[in-house]
């Protein structure tokens, strides 16, 4: 990573300088195939050649710059007709440009680019089930450099033309629509103007479906997007593109409804690619997502609404993104924070998934209430200073928390105003770049309100508070008073404004909880009075933050507490439900619930959750409270407790169900004696038979998995396995498999897979980690903690940062959790003052994460 990163000041100095009146990137993708070109032993890398011309225009004669290039070899640079020494202006990431005419220039560069293996750039993979070869391109924030030379920052917006020479019979796709194809070459249209990182190219012998959407506009014209959906050929069996068709113009109609603004980049193609780092990305045009989204094998509902809204998120992106953009990283909410918000808001209103906002309330909140307590939260609107602080930044607050705020916006501004604001957006910056306060005007213009101290509180202050009830009952009973108190933790003491509902439930003679009251409120201070909930009935249960209005945590009152323990299940209301979840979860990761008394919750109403989505959840919720937060000295009882609970809830399951199918997964992740390890057995080699369950492949794997890290099953059953299922899917199972076995020599070598060498795809080192640490095996890992510490500033400067974030989050000893792991943690820290920003920030996540895992333990010990 040295000599990588760009930071915000020069990109801030070099759009004053710049203006990009177009790219015209020409690739040979022929060297995909086949032996590699001459010339690639020496570069060791694999290349292909890139022909890039930038006509750009100086505010200043005389001035320098750079150009941004990653690439093994540059043959030639000209400027301006004047050929440069390569050696002379290229220095491996940057081309120097001096001397700079005022107004047009012309830069041409001819490069070797080298194929990725780590998702970054040009990835380039081998399909092992056919020998075929697929190439697409991943550039967020700042890897287009990795594929032609630009200027890698997304305020200097430009058209682009693409030119791509690849093997005869391949598809290839770009962000423009196919203009020419002859042979081996593909020419594509021209761009409207878009920043670099979300250009791309998809490009291998793909399986292609094609539809159309069609529209009639206000004014009377017919809008029609060619619409595309790609994948491997080898997985076009299970590719339901009819489904994706169905979601993709459902949400095509529900933007064009409320954005009053026509889809802008003509045609919407769809790629399912292999090895994908991320869920999907937003390229105009031609969206990429990761593969995985086309399921093999039986996968519940939850599976279905994920996917949706993805593919929703990524369409919001074409306006709130694509077609305006954030000027530098810090405003990068503007776009993740609203794609975040308008996927889950579009899935619910133009979809089948109409509970999508229980999902909301139960995963993603739950990825920002945890990135929020880090120490590197930060407001929504971040510092970032360079590249390395952007990559970082794509987390739970810019995401999950910026669109949670963003609701508590709707409901603070309300759902027109907020509409309005957005359709005057687009049509103000179309193409262009914006700021926070951009935005920030015109929702001030249509909602008549103070955008400034909303702003202020929730985009620009960092932390989650904290709302409890407060009540006071009189001598009949009735509620005297009812406030809601307000906490900040000291770290970010920021108490803010909330627009929230106060619901109370009582039990019905059935055993129900069912809500009888409900009060919308503002809270503010610490303590807030909800005047309109004088005089009630006394409730069973206070639920403050019902509906799931703002953004917070919640506690209980006593009396509350005692009835979920007892009722949990007996909620009525599936939102209600899963917001109880969530505040019992954030109980235990905070320290205040034991984590025996969640699995016990878990193992006593899981059972009756009719959300499939939530269900899942609490399955993860509960494996980690039993690996993380239990005392060391219940986890066997723990194990054994939630075991005994998922083979009863797996047999009491509908034969055929979904909520079957989740329970023998969990079954499977938890099991851990020789009477669960039989059943497994049993039910792979078909000598035992749960009624309705299907054993297909992807669960054979599941099965397989806690066999093989036990020492149950061995190499030859994951070889015989692998021969089964010889795909793409297939291999990473078998090298997490491997790499699972409790063997000191088998950890040895998969710690070398990763650490020591750089041979592994980023899939593959994804696989490998996953079956390094498994929680059934902390003494085989304790020699590892060292090692660790060792090796992360090394594997931090020599590889990609993507592996590098794998590498640093994968291996840290999470599972010697322990104080003295804490120190060796804070001795590193201490002893590595200048190491890389985004470097330290990992370690003190994981440092944090440890050390409230070590209070959920004292917690859970003391219960």
């Amino acid at each position: 990573m040295p000599g990588e990163n760009l930071s915000r000041d020069e990109a801030r100095e070099r759009a004053e300088l710049l203006t990009v009146d177009g790219y015209e990137v020409a690739l040979d993708l022929r060297s995909a195939v086949g032996e590699p070109a001459e010339g690639d032993g020496e570069t060791g890398a694999r290349t292909f050649r890139s022909l890039t011309t930038i006509r750009f225009r100086a505010a200043r004669a005389g001035a320098s710059t750079f150009a941004d290039l990653l690439a093994p070899a540059v043959t030639s640079v000209t400027l301006n007709g004047v050929a440069l020494d390569p050696s002379a202006v290229f220095d491996g990431s940057r081309i120097a440009l001096d001397s700079l005419a005022e107004g047009e220039n012309v830069l041409v560069v001819d490069a070797r680019c080298a194929y990725s293996r780590t998702g970054e750039g040009m990835h380039r993979f081998v399909d092992p089930e056919d020998g075929e070869v697929y190439l697409y391109t991943q550039y967020e924030p700042a890897d287009a450099r990795r594929v032609f030379a630009n200027f890698e920052q997304p305020d200097l917006k430009a058209p682009y033309r693409f030119e791509v020479t690849a093997p005869e019979g391949w598809t290839v796709r770009s962000n423009g629509a196919e203009e020419f194809h002859e042979g081996e070459v593909w020419r594509f249209a021209e761009t409207a103007p878009i920043s670099t990182y979300i250009t791309v190219v998809v490009a291998g012998p793909y399986h292609c479906v094609t539809d159309s959407y069609t529209r009639t506009l206000d004014d009377g014209s017919e809008l029609e997007i060619p619409l595309g959906a790609m994948c491997r050929k080898a997985l076009a069996r299970h590719f339901d593109a009819d489904d994706i068709f169905l979601i993709t113009k459902q949400g095509l109609d529900f933007f064009h409804d409320h954005f009053d603004y026509p889809y802008p980049f003509g045609k919407y193609d769809q790629a399912f690619v292999p090895e994908y780092n991320l869920g999907a990305m937003e390229n105009p045009g031609c969206v990429t997502f990761r593969e995985e989204y086309i399921y093999r094998s039986k996968v519940t509902s939850a599976s279905y609404e994920r996917r949706a809204n993805v593919i929703l998120h990524e369409m919001a992106h074409m306006w709130f993104g694509d077609l305006v953009t954030m000027q530098w990283w810090d405003d990068l909410w503007l776009k993740e924070s609203f794609a975040d918000f308008m996927g889950t808001f579009s899935m619910v209103e133009a979809t089948r998934f109409t509970n999508g906002w229980i999902t909301f309330a139960n995963n993603r909140k739950a990825w920002a209430y945890r990135a929020d307590q880090l120490p590197s939260t930060h407001p929504v609107t971040a510092d970032i200073r360079d590249l390395e602080d952007a990559k970082l930044n794509f987390d739970g607050i810019t995401y999950a928390k910026g669109a949670s705020v963003l609701k508590q916006l709707v409901a603070y501004a309300g759902r027109d105003a907020f509409l309005e604001g957005a359709r005057r957006y687009f049509k103000r910056h179309a193409y262009g770049n914006t700021q926070l306060g951009d935005l920030l005007s015109v929702l001030a213009e249509t909602s008549g309100r103070d955008m400034t101290a909303w702003s202020r509180s929730w985009l620009q202050t960092a932390g989650v508070n904290v709302l409890a009830p407060e009540v006071a009952y009189d001598e009949e009973g009735r509620i005297a008073e009812l406030a809601v108190t307000q906490r900040a933790a000291p770290s970010h003491p920021e108490l803010r404004p909330h627009r929230i509902a106060v619901g109370l439930y009582r039990l019905t003679p059935g055993g129900e909880l069912v809500r009888y009251a409900r009060a919308e409120t503002d809270v503010a201070g610490e303590r807030s009075t909800v005047a309109e909930l004088a005089g009630a009935e006394k409730p069973d249960l206070v639920l403050v933050n019902d509906d799931d209005l703002t953004y917070c945590k919640v506690r209980f009152d006593e009396g509350s507490l005692a009835t979920l323990r007892g009722h949990l299940g007996g909620i009525t209301d599936p939102l209600a439900r899963a917001l109880c979840w969530s505040a019992l979860w954030n109980m235990t990761r905070d320290a205040l619930l034991p984590a025996r008394d969640f699995v016990s919750l878990v193992l006593a109403f899981a059972g009756r959750e009719s959300d499939i989505g939530v269900l899942q959840m609490l399955h993860s919720w509960a494996e980690s409270a039993l690996t993380h937060y239990a005392a060391p000295a219940w986890r066997e009882e723990g194990g054994r407790l939630l075991a005994e609970g998922a083979l009863r809830e797996l047999r009491l399951a509908e034969p055929g169900s979904q909520h079957q199918l989740t329970w023998a997964r969990f079954f499977a992740s938890v099991a851990g004696s020789g009477a669960d390890f039989q059943l497994l057995v049993g039910l792979l080699d078909g000598s035992a038979v749960i009624e309705g369950l299907e054993v297909d492949q992807e669960l054979r794997w599941a099965f397989l998995s806690p066999l093989v890290a036990h020492g149950v099953a061995g190499e030859a059953a994951v070889d015989a396995e692998l021969a089964r299922d010889d795909t793409a899917s297939g291999k990473r199972h078998q090298v997490r498999c491997l790499a699972s076995r409790p063997s000191a020599e088998v950890k040895a070598q998969a710690w070398a897979a990763v650490v020591e060498s750089d041979k592994l795809s980023n899939a593959l080192v994804g696989a490998t980690i996953a079956g390094f640490g498994r929680p059934s095996q902390r003494e085989l890992l304790a020699p590892y903690t060292a090692a660790y510490f060792e090796a992360i500033e090394r594997v931090w400067d020599e590889r990609s940062i993507q592996i590098g974030m794998d590498v640093v989050k994968g291996l840290f000893p999470s599972l010697q959790d322990d104080p003295a792991t804490l120190t060796a943690t804070d001795a590193w820290l201490t002893s590595h003052p200048d190491a890389a920003p985004a470097l330290r920030r990992l370690v003190l996540e994981a440092r944090d994460d440890l050390a409230r895992v070590l209070r959920g333990q004292e917690c859970d010990a003391a219960a």
